[in-house]
């Protein structure tokens, strides 16, 4: 493939272009595929970043069971094949739009515990220690198990026993893939660290690869309990006391009486236009739709779809926006039971249009000249998503964590599930950065009770006439919301298919650290060149052979117009989609 002229993209990045959209420029370096073909289905799909748990969630569906139904199952499944990211140990959040225009928002994010204090991350001189991010203090009261039971006793259809069974099944043993093995490769002998979970992922000390079975006992007993007993089986009972004396083991403060009290909460989704369709996204404690409100907005004021795709122009605007609206995030938002915030305006389009007119076209701004805009009263590589569509056409975009890879790097001895260390979102000291570089403000300190901010996007696009269109989202920590933009605004602005939507390059931005974060192979050395000459600063993210340098892992399905769902999981971490 040959690569653009350096003369022609600085003069995209410096004039408007009038030309047609045309098709992607992607570096020769790049790895990934970004032509293959979506998988395509006439009824149902599933899309998460593992087979297994695709295949769980489509049998569910083949049985008769709606997409919370399937949603509910996949997220089990997704808790015994994907330990490092998909666990009942920690929380996430739930996005539905049912075929009857009804849609909702459910967040069973982590929440602090009650003993839990502003400055318990501090030490004697005021600066910041790694407790908020190693070891049981950082772990929040997990809110996956309760989030999945409300979701269910609201809107599924199978019995719930029938819909955690799978996931049994599978932690009695399972044959070990691609995916699980680079994971536990990726990870290795850390684990032994923490006796427990060596016992688990390290038997006789050896890491397990491709074809091994992992076999995981006591996670099995503790699915049969909340198979048995609903919520019960998390925050009550002998999974509870298993729970509570753990952290007395490890230090930790979650008591019983804090699992008991969890509860999840359903919100109004965050709605939006762009360019004529609606959008649906998560509302605060997640910064997710809010934000994408802010890029988008800033966004549709102008025509992306008349750029080079990535050009240094398009790039140019995407970073001046992801600037703009992340200054507000990492200063505006948090738990909206403690925090008000003024949703509305920041994700208006008079608002819009005024951050929108503080972008110079031929010059990058400095973070340190972009604050907050508006005024107010004062995430992790290693996080899962998956879409779900089902034969009826209600859609369920589902997103959960535990924040780090592997959360803590401990399971609960005797339960079988990692802990996370969701506390680590918070703002431990505001204006200090948490280890995503994220630099938030005292609307997201930590307080007992209190859900810390988190950056998951779950999506819903509908038409203009209202129809499905598209459901997507992605782990991937601060990256999260930009990445789901790009998504957006490749298929919405550029007329990407699905599959290539998910394939091709990103960047991020995220207001601090000032920089162009850009994915290995990704970027042309001519466009670094041009993107510089603006006075942007571009940094590689990692390197190749970085244990993930990627942004990301999209898991999309697209709604044709004659109805057709086409599936396109992410080539960077090898997910599936399956249809039927």
């Amino acid at each position: 493939m040959q690569r653009p002229r350096f003369a022609t993209l600085l003069a995209l990045s410096l004039g408007a272009s009038a030309c047609a959209p045309r098709a992607p420029v992607i570096p020769p370096d790049w790895p990934f595929a970004s032509d293959t073909a979506p998988v395509s289905a006439e009824h149902g799909m599933v899309v998460s970043t593992d087979g297994y748990a695709s295949e769980v969630g489509v049998g569910i569906l083949r049985a008769g069971g709606n997409a919370v139904d399937a949603a509910v199952a996949t997220a089990f499944a997704l808790a015994v094949v994907n330990p490092e990211a998909g666990n009942i140990g920690g929380g996430g959040f739930l996005l539905l739009r049912l075929a009857d225009g009804r849609a909702g928002a459910l967040d069973f994010r982590e929440r602090a515990p009650r003993a839990a204090t502003r400055d318990m991350y501090l030490d004697a001189n005021g600066q910041l220690t790694n407790g908020s991010v190693e070891g049981h203090r950082a772990v929040g009261v997990p809110g996956t198990v309760a989030g999945l039971w409300e979701a269910h006793r609201r809107y599924g259809s199978l019995p719930w026993a029938d819909l955690v069974a799978p996931a049994i099944r599978l932690a009695e043993g399972l044959v070990i893939r691609e995916r699980l093995a680079r994971s536990l490769a990726m990870i290795g002998t850390e684990l032994n660290d923490f006796p427990a979970t060596a016992r688990i992922f390290l038997p006789a000390g050896r890491v397990l690869g491709v074809g091994d079975t992992l076999v995981q006992r006591d996670l099995a007993e503790t699915l049969r309990r909340i198979q048995r007993d609903g919520r019960d089986g998390f925050y009550a009972g002998r999974t509870a006391d298993l729970f509570a004396a753990e952290m007395r083991r490890g230090g930790g403060i979650i008591t019983r009486e804090d699992l008991a009290a969890y509860q999840p909460a359903w919100r109004d989704p965050i709605r939006f236009t762009y360019h004529g369709d609606s959008v649906l996204s998560m509302p605060p404690s997640s910064s997710g739709g809010v934000t994408l409100a802010m890029i988008a907005g800033i966004l549709e004021g102008y025509d992306l779809g008349k750029l080079q795709w990535h050009s240094p122009r398009h790039i140019h605007l995407l970073t001046e926006a992801f600037r703009r609206a992340y200054a507000d995030r990492n200063a505006s938002l948090g738990d909206p039971d403690f925090v008000t915030m003024p949703l509305a305006r920041l994700a208006s389009r008079e608002y819009a249009a005024e951050r929108r007119a503080t972008i110079s076209l031929g010059r990058a701004t400095p973070s340190r000249e972009v604050g907050p805009g508006a005024s107010t009263p004062t995430e992790n590589p290693y996080t899962t998503h998956f879409s779900v569509v089902d034969s009826a056409g209600n859609a369920v975009a589902v997103t959960t964590t535990i924040n780090s890879f592997y959360g803590i790097r401990a399971v609960v001895e005797g339960a079988g599930f990692l802990l996370n260390n969701e506390m680590d979102d918070f703002s431990a000291k505001p204006g200090s950065p948490n280890q995503f570089g994220l630099v938030q403000g005292e609307a997201n300190a930590v307080a007992p009770g209190k859900r810390p901010l988190s950056a998951m996007t779950p999506t819903i696009v509908l038409t203009p006439e209202g129809r499905l269109r598209l459901v997507l989202g992605s782990p991937g920590g601060s990256t999260i919301i930009t990445n789901v933009f790009q998504n957006l605004s490749n298929v919405l602005d550029f007329g990407m298919g699905v599959q290539r939507a998910v394939g091709v390059p990103r960047i991020h931005h995220q207001h601090l650290p000032d920089e162009i974060g850009y994915e290995p192979g990704s970027l042309t050395a001519e466009t670094i060149a041009a993107l510089k000459a603006m006075g942007h600063t571009v940094k590689v993210r990692g390197s190749p052979d970085a244990a993930y340098p990627y942004i990301g892992d999209i898991q999309a399905i697209l709604v044709r117009g004659d109805g057709m769902r086409e599936g396109a999981s992410d080539p960077r971490r090898g997910g599936v989609a399956i249809g039927y």
